[in-house]
C-alpha cells in the first residue's frame, strides 16, 4: 500500500509532523478504511470490530478538538477526506 506515502505529502503540504492533528485524523481515516475492508470479508471478526469502534471514537475526539481550535483547517480536512462533520458543528 504505497498509496499512503503519496497521499500524505499531497494532503499535508510537506508537513511530516506526525503529532499534527490533521495528520492523525488522516491516518486514522486510512486505518478505518483498511479495517472496514477487512471486516467485509471477515464479518465475524469481533476483535477487529471493537478495534474499529475505538478508532472511530479517537477520530471523533480529534475532529472535535480540531473544530474548536482551527475551524478552517477542520473544514479543509473534511473536504479532503470526504468524511461527515460532527453533529451540531
Amino acid at each position: 500500500m504505497n498509496i499512503q506515502g503519496s497521499t500524505d505529502v499531497r494532503f499535508l503540504n510537506d508537513n511530516q509532523n506526525t503529532g499534527f492533528t490533521a495528520f492523525q485524523i488522516y491516518y486514522s481515516t486510512y486505518r478505518v478504511s483498511r479495517l472496514t475492508y477487512h471486516l467485509e470479508s471477515h464479518p465475524k471478526d469481533y476483535s477487529s470490530q471493537i478495534g474499529l469502534w475505538k478508532l472511530l471514537g479517537k477520530r471523533k475526539r480529534l475532529l472535535t478538538y480540531l473544530s474548536g481550535k482551527n475551524t478552517g483547517l477542520y473544514l479543509k480536512v473534511l473536504m479532503k477526506l470526504g468524511i461527515r462533520g460532527l453533529k451540531g458543528r
